[in-house]
């Protein structure tokens, strides 16, 4: 299948791309750059050894965008493009809205313009309602704590309502849990363009040197041992995943639209991920206990056996290789930038 990958220059976007050229799809990326870089794209091609069609330019440009589909015969869309920070949305809501939104509305008008009615979509985990009890299913009640979270249900929502108009659509949402680690290459990974507020990018910093201290934000939760658990999972198995809601959609024989939690269904808390890093990759990690941040559930992994069902996919990879491939980008990066 010849398949558009909006945002596929990012994090888990490059990393999807490379499971799909391998799987014998032909890949076009269009991204803006703004949260990438277009090194990433040749990594991807030097990792594969296959060509990718790529076209710099923001999604909402509907004029942009209707020129890559009539120049092309689209088999399928993948949907990564928008802004992805939680904390982030909450001090520049309009941005998200506006951004993610309308990347999603540009999307799907020139799908429909162009008779593409194929596509899946990178939603999150942060569609649920925080006080949702683990193991999170796909019927758990949805209830965002963020502009971000918002921004990915009223896709969802858009989606199904394009697809109740038009029952030949053919639909995949993929709800992510916590994706780490990096490509085993060490060629492409998560890439911030400040200080990282996710964990694992943190804790490969001052492993590094590059940061002083770790904060663990909580130690007084009613978990095992005091901090926060969650649901991380290998972002090649979440790529592997995308693969996978592709094949599916490609066997239907008639429209559907598909919500599917990609997750592996086992918890972790940060002090188990500090200690199991430092084992793995044999380095130390200072910490520092700080006080809980507003909005942060005690404890969250996914139900991912509707992905076992209906995608045929399960997690293979576990703890000690996210740490360690997340470490092996942090050394490989200083050596790329």
């Amino acid at each position: 299948m010849k398949i558009l990958v909006a945002g596929g220059a990012g994090y888990i976007g490059t990393h999807t791309c490379v499971s799909l050229l391998q799987s014998g799809h032909q890949v076009i990326v269009v991204d803006s750059l703004a949260n990438s870089r277009i090194e990433n794209i040749q990594r991807v091609q030097d990792i594969t050894g296959k060509r990718v069609e790529f076209i710099e330019s923001d999604v909402r440009d509907r004029a942009s965008l209707n020129a890559i589909f009539s120049k092309n015969r689209i088999d399928a869309v993948i949907n990564f493009a928008g802004h992805k920070a939680v904390g982030d949305s909450v001090n520049k809501p309009l941005d998200y809205y506006d951004n993610n939104l309308n990347c999603a509305i540009s999307l799907l008008e020139c799908m429909v313009s162009n008779n593409v009615k194929v596509m899946v979509f990178s939603s999150s985990a942060a569609v649920y309602a925080q006080s949702a009890e683990p193991p999170i299913t796909e019927n758990t009640r949805t209830e965002p704590m963020s502009p971000y979270g918002r921004t990915k249900l009223y896709i969802e929502e858009m989606l199904r309502d394009v697809s109740r108009a038009d029952k030949s659509w053919k639909v995949v949402i993929l709800r992510y849990f916590n994706p780490v680690g990096a490509h085993p290459s060490g060629l492409i990974g998560e890439q911030s363009t400040g200080v990282p507020s996710n964990l694992l990018p943190t804790i490969t910093r001052v492993a590094a040197g590059d940061q002083e201290m770790l904060n663990v934000f909580g130690n007084d939760y009613d978990t095992r041992d005091g901090t926060a658990i969650r649901d991380y999972i290998h972002v090649m198995d979440l790529a592997r995943g995308h693969v996978q809601a592709i094949q599916k959609l490609e066997a239907l024989s008639e429209g559907r639209v598909l919500t599917v939690n990609l997750g592996t269904g086992k918890g972790y808390s940060v002090l188990e991920i500090l200690k199991t890093f430092e084992t793995v990759c044999g380095r130390k990690v200072p910490f520092n206990c700080v006080n809980r941040r507003e909005g942060d559930m005690a404890c969250c992994y996914a139900d991912p056996g509707l992905a076992k069902v209906e995608l045929d996919w399960e997690s293979e990879l576990g703890m000690d290789e996210m740490c360690k491939d997340a470490w092996n980008w942090q050394v490989q990066s200083i050596h790329l930038s």
